[in-house]
């Protein structure tokens, strides 16, 4: 009774080997699903913001992180001087910067 257990707890000849083939496979089809599914949109994502915080201009309509609307009046390296409703003059770090604002509009319509 003790052989027979042994014998079923055995794998069969020939399957250790390419079951590491298989493990290797495996994993690198999961790390290829990770990447096209969650790297690289985040990275296309990132790449896109950056294009936007060095492109803006006086005059832009902007949204903060934070939920402030305003409009850009003064651009500098890292700094950003927009003016909110009411005449307020904010000093922003560019990163702070969300999206613009008129595009906010366009996708709700």
């Amino acid at each position: 009774m003790r052989e027979l257990g042994i014998l079923l707890m055995a794998p069969a000849e020939g399957a250790e080997e390419g079951s590491g083939m298989q493990t290797i496979i495996m994993f690198g089809a999961i790390f290829l699903v990770f990447y096209f599914f969650m790297i690289r949109p985040q990275m296309k994502k990132q790449k896109e913001a950056k294009k936007f915080k060095e492109s803006l201009i006086n005059g832009t309509k902007i949204v903060t992180i934070g939920g402030i609307h305003g409009k850009i009046l003064e651009v500098k390296d890292d700094i950003v001087i927009i003016e909110t409703e009411g005449g307020n003059k904010l000093k922003l770090e560019k990163n702070a910067i969300s999206k613009e604002f008129a595009a906010e509009e366009m996708e709700k319509k």
